[in-house]
């Protein structure tokens, strides 16, 4: 199941950080098709919410095509946005990642540093290829 976290700094309304983390789920592979997202109550009890923020964010889903409800049983994927090939290349590359993370932490960066760094390499990189 999905972990959902909001982080008020990065101007993004909460709702819509919702539908990204669901969204990036999907095309990573941690979400499936017939898996179920958290309840509306589970979600504000853990992120402290409005309810109708909940429910925007799994309509926008389910306008979407993602997901859908099924009263009183909850919300579920219909449909991923991951492909088998791209799923597979993800975890040696996650671990790559995790590495690099670790050699910029014990380098001294804190976390807003290495999100600059990398969000700046990042663009560099896809214009370069674009």
């Amino acid at each position: 199941m999905i972990d959902f976290h909001l982080d008020a700094h990065s101007g993004v309304s909460p709702y819509l950080q919702l539908v990204q983390q669901v969204r990036r789920a999907l095309r990573l592979g941690l979400l499936s098709v017939g898996d179920r997202l958290p309840t509306v109550k589970e979600v504000v009890a853990r992120l402290a919410i409005n309810p109708n923020t909940v429910l925007k964010a799994y309509r926008e889903l389910e306008h979407e095509g993602l997901v859908q409800p099924k009263p009183g049983v909850g919300t579920f994927v219909v449909r991923t946005l991951s492909d088998d090939d791209a799923v597979a290349a993800h975890e040696p590359l996650r671990r790559e990642l995790e590495d690099w993370l670790g050699r910029a932490r014990r380098a001294g960066l804190d976390a807003e540093s290495i999100e600059a760094l990398f969000q700046t390499t990042f663009r560099k990189a896809t214009e370069v290829n674009e």
